[in-house]
């Protein structure tokens, strides 16, 4: 995620688009100019009209079109364009009421209940009530008791549409704040309004502008609706819905009285919905994601492809080589194969040593998992008793399927939980702090700051909205409490700092202008925007080409060597955890199964879970028992709250007995330190070659 908070000022460029989006539209340009002129010619009708409002000439009822009135009389000899004129400003100011009370209202409970499961079942239930009046009786027994006082009955029809816009807006903000870019102002240590205001407000401004100009319409009409059945204002103010009911009383005598009024209140509403039509996009032309016309640059200098070393510095062992080859395109580094060696004083996690009590606080920069425990509210639990060791200049794999809890437990390390989803119990000690623990202020101090979170997802994760410079240098001025100009210099050098070439155009691009490549580089310049010592990244090189991943695992290994970082990566490629990783813990349904150095784990593995694995892997090309044959584990991970209370690999195990029913702990590793959630570990230890044979469940030995 690790996406800045932007500033709600930059929709300027917004605005921008928007006025542009209109200004390519001859229907909206018409639409506007109708609105304009009609409002311009009302405020200043006296200085060009040659007739009053209520100026009367008895000699002159009933007329057609004339050189002395352009659109006629009424009964009483009042011409016709005169009141029509003087009326539409008090009209169209009027409408305005209702729309800007629909939204005040509504856009900022909508923010509200998107943040919080409490109020959104609150004010559903508020808005269904809204929506459950009957609107017109309540206008009309309103009217009744305060009288024909329009500016006040609007006011209630804007407060009685407050249901149905707030239905409106509800869908697209609760979309919006399960955005990455939102959680990533949360990882920045963001508060929640704050973010809701900058991010989330932002990107529905055109559905709310399309409500405001429709809510403006409906506002025209319903004055006008009330002056013709004699609830508006009272005669002889000129009203277009007191004029349509005056002609209707003579539409036999005088069937032209009803045209011109008639004709303007139409156009007025069709602008309306027209405006509205062409900013939800329905009849503009979209601005091009790609500028046809570009300004010539000067060609890029040849950069100098810097590969950093391996996070142990040491060379590959020849075992790692044969089971993990290592991979090369070019000039770029190594996809897969860096294992680091095995060295007597190893810091792999010893899951075996007395843990730390509550009361000890982990050495700066170190992180302390332990019995973690994540559940649904009210339902079952996802993960169960994950413990975790992340030491200072340390790589850290979470390795396992898809649905086994990596990405949920990343996300609780920063206190990021779904609504629904909480910590049910252990603790996450990061200094003197216990994140599990901890108040949205506490995390607040400590995300971006000092823990930096990275999304598989990068594009989702920038704020379409705003550019990147903007989001990056406003992260930057944020966490670090520089100016705006050392902002914008720091945000330049970071680009330049993950490998970007051309930083200056870069910085000017909207996320949806730059290659997936070069949006990760910016997530990756974004988490570093507070200088943070430890970064989370969930499975930072899915969603790129081989030739990408190995651009972006040479990146976080150089962070690691040059800043002395801890990485915790959340990843399903055992090549990438051979490539970059010290340690690794292999999770399955919800817990840990095995741990230790990557040497340890994936060249010794001693859990069958691990062994399929690494068997299933196909960078691991050695022949085992004459057969190239990749294993493939039957089933699928168990869903929560159906596991068993014994091993839960147990139901797809090939090595499965009936001792793999009761409880397992986890066990100290045979080889190495770290742990094994086996309690057969050492009859199928070495074994791992029989999972590339056709499989057959829970096997005798």
């Amino acid at each position: 995620m690790t996406v800045s908070t932007t500033a709600i000022l930059t929709i300027r460029r917004s605005d921008k688009k928007r006025a542009g989006r209109l200004l390519r539209s001859p229907l909206a340009v018409m639409s506007l100019i109708w609105l304009v002129a009609l409002l311009v010619a009302s405020l200043t009708a006296p200085l060009w009209l040659r007739y009053g409002p209520l100026q009367q000439d008895l000699a002159a009822v009933l007329q057609g079109p004339s050189a002395a009135h352009l659109l006629g009389t009424d009964e009483l000899g009042r011409d016709l364009l005169s009141r029509i004129v003087t009326a539409a400003a008090s009209t169209l100011g009027i409408a305005l009421i209702t729309p800007i009370i629909a939204v005040a209202i509504t856009v900022p409970v909508t923010l509200w209940a998107v943040r919080s499961r409490r109020a959104e079942d609150i004010m559903n239930r508020v808005s269904e009530i809204v929506m459950s009046l009957p609107g017109t009786v309540i206008i009309l027994a309103f009217i009744a008791a305060v009288g024909t006082n329009m500016p006040l009955v609007m006011v209630l029809f804007g407060v009685l549409l407050f249901g149905a816009l707030y239905r409106i807006l509800f869908g697209q903000a609760k979309n919006l704040q399960q955005q990455l870019f939102v959680e990533a102002a949360a990882v920045d240590g963001v508060s929640p309004t704050v973010t809701s205001f900058r991010h989330v407000l932002p990107n529905m401004s055109t559905t709310v502008i399309v409500q405001f100009v429709l809510f403006f319409g409906v506002g025209i009409m319903l004055q006008a609706g009330l002056a013709f059945i004699g609830l508006g204002p009272q005669p002889p103010e000129p009203t277009w819905g007191g004029m349509i009911q005056t002609a209707s009383r003579f539409i036999f005598q005088q069937p032209w009285m009803m045209v011109p009024t008639g004709a303007v209140l139409a156009l007025t509403i069709i602008a309306a919905n027209s405006l509205a039509d062409v900013l939800s996009g329905g009849a503009a032309t979209p601005p091009p994601l790609v500028a046809l016309r570009r300004k010539k640059s000067k060609p890029a200098k040849d950069a100098e492809h810097v590969v950093a070393p391996t996070s142990s510095g040491a060379a590959l062992p020849a075992e790692a080589t044969a089971l993990f080859p290592v991979e090369t395109t070019g000039d770029l580094p190594e996809v897969v194969g860096t294992l680091p060696p095995s060295t007597p004083n190893s810091s792999a996690p010893d899951l075996t040593a007395q843990r730390p009590t509550p009361d000890e606080g982990a050495e700066t920069g170190e992180l302390i998992v332990e019995d973690l425990v994540l559940g649904v509210d009210g339902g079952p639990a996802l993960v169960t008793g994950v413990s975790l060791r992340v030491q200072p200049g340390r790589v850290m794999g979470l390795v396992g399927e898809s649905g086994c809890g990596k990405s949920v437990t990343s996300y609780a390390l920063l206190g990021l939980l779904s609504p629904g989803l909480s910590v049910r119990s252990g603790r996450i000690q990061w200094g003197n702090i216990d994140l599990a623990k901890a108040e949205e202020p506490a995390l607040a101090k400590v995300r971006g700051h000092e823990i930096a979170f990275i999304s598989q997802e990068p594009s989702r994760a920038l704020d379409p909205m705003f550019t990147v410079g903007w989001q990056l240098s406003t992260a930057v001025k944020r966490l670090r409490r520089v100016t705006a100009r050392e902002a914008q210099r720091i945000s330049a050098q970071l680009l330049a700092d993950v490998g970007i070439i051309d930083v200056p155009r870069v910085l000017k691009s909207y996320p949806h202008q730059i290659s997936g490549g070069m949006a990760q580089r910016v997530a990756i310049a974004l988490a570093l925007a507070g200088s943070p010592q430890l970064l989370v990244a969930d499975e930072p090189t899915t969603a790129l080409d081989v030739t990408i991943q190995a651009e972006i695992l040479a990146l976080l290994r150089g962070l690691v060597t040059e800043r002395g970082m801890s990485i915790i990566l959340v990843t399903h490629d055992l090549g990438v955890v051979a490539d970059i990783c010290d340690d690794v813990s292999v999770m399955y349904a919800g817990q840990i199964v095995e741990t230790g150095s990557v040497r340890d784990v994936l060249l010794r593995p001693e859990h069958p879970y691990t062994m399929a694995l690494l068997a299933a892997d196909p960078h691991a090309i050695l022949e085992f028992a004459g057969t190239t044959r990749l294993a493939s584990i039957p089933g699928q991970v168990p869903l929560p709250g159906s596991w068993t209370t014994g091993c839960r690999f147990a139901q797809r195990c090939r090595f499965a007995r009936e001792e793999c029913t009761t409880p397992i702990p986890l066990f100290p590793r045979a080889e190495g330190e770290g742990g094994v959630r086996c309690v057969r570990r050492d009859e199928v230890r070495g074994r791992q070659e029989e999972w590339r044979q056709p499989i057959a469940i829970g096997g005798d030995l």
